[in-house]
């Protein structure tokens, strides 16, 4: 294997790591301030986290929009993106409140499912893969959440929801990065964020000094760590990697956020929900490995 190739799959992995265990953070946060409250922090140290690499880009010349693109819409786009962030991570919070971080990482990695299928409104035809993904997603998020009694466990219920807009928010990304600056357009959104957050959480929760001080080290760590030092080398990897490829070791990052939650806040998962986990995979796998055939002659 090639020493780039081989740097390059490293630096995913540790990416999927660092995101899977983001899940224990967020998690682990809610013990001490409200999910808006640890989001507004968390995504404002993640903002803060890139202002290097903002300074570095102008510092080189980078354009900060495309030929043809307005400056107007250079502050506009990141707003739309940030907005959809916001409503993904706000529900994915939300829902850490009720379920644990192995089950929201399985969920939450459903979006990869979930993207072809938003691209039939928008006249995409989803391949083979994303069919044959559903079918095994579905099985397997029937299995892990929904109960014998057929109730769905609510903190799952927000979670789902939570990976439709992130499915959603996939698509604002690809209109938008061929327009803009990748490192300003992720330094953009992530301010959105951290901005509604801040004033959902000063009109709906509770901020204390001393919660803040007290749930201080997984804020910090969900904030620098997954949105942060993760996008930085996510960045780095990509340029050594193919796309699908990164994707593969990117979707690991559900099963890093099992081995956390395992290790570090003691849950577990049950025979039948291990099954489920295991057929959610497959399906992300199916839809990232088998591809419309159509789209990968055109790419």
């Amino acid at each position: 294997m090639h020493t780039r190739t081989l740097r390059a799959n490293i630096l995913l992995l540790l990416t999927a790591a660092i995101w899977g265990s983001g899940f224990v953070a967020q998690r682990s946060g809610m013990d001490y301030v409200g999910p808006m409250t640890f989001n507004a922090f968390r995504f404002a140290l993640g903002a803060l986290s890139l202002v290097p690499l903002v300074i570095w880009h102008h510092q080189r010349g980078v354009a900060a929009i495309s030929p043809g693109v307005s400056r107007r819409f250079a502050l506009l786009g990141p707003c739309i993106a940030g907005a959809a962030l916001f409503g993904g991570v706000s529900l994915q919070q939300i829902g850490l409140m009720y379920t644990t971080a192995a089950k929201a990482g399985f969920i939450t990695g459903l979006y990869v499912v979930i993207v072809p299928f938003i691209g039939l409104i928008l006249r995409q035809r989803p391949g083979v893969g994303g069919f044959v993904g559903t079918f095994f997603a579905a099985i397997g998020l029937y299995l892990l959440s929904v109960t014998k009694d057929f109730t769905l466990a609510p903190g799952d219920a927000f979670v789902i929801a939570g990976a439709v807009i992130w499915a959603c928010h996939v698509h604002v990304l690809s209109w938008l990065s061929p327009k803009l600056d990748g490192v300003r357009l992720a330094f953009g959104q992530f301010s959105v964020v951290s901005l509604l957050c801040f004033v959902c959480a000063f009109l709906f929760e509770d901020i204390t000094v001393a919660s803040l001080s007290a749930g201080w080290l997984p804020i910090v760590y969900g904030g620098i760590m997954p949105v942060g030092v993760a996008f930085t080398l996510q960045v780095i990897a990509q340029k050594d990697a193919p796309a699908t490829h990164a994707a593969i070791i990117l979707s690991m990052e559900a099963l890093f956020a099992a081995i956390g939650g395992w290790l570090i806040l003691d849950e577990t998962l049950t025979p039948r929900g291990m099954v489920g986990c295991a057929l959610m995979l497959t399906g992300m796998l199916a839809a990232q490995l088998w591809p419309d055939k159509k789209a990968a002659a055109t790419a």
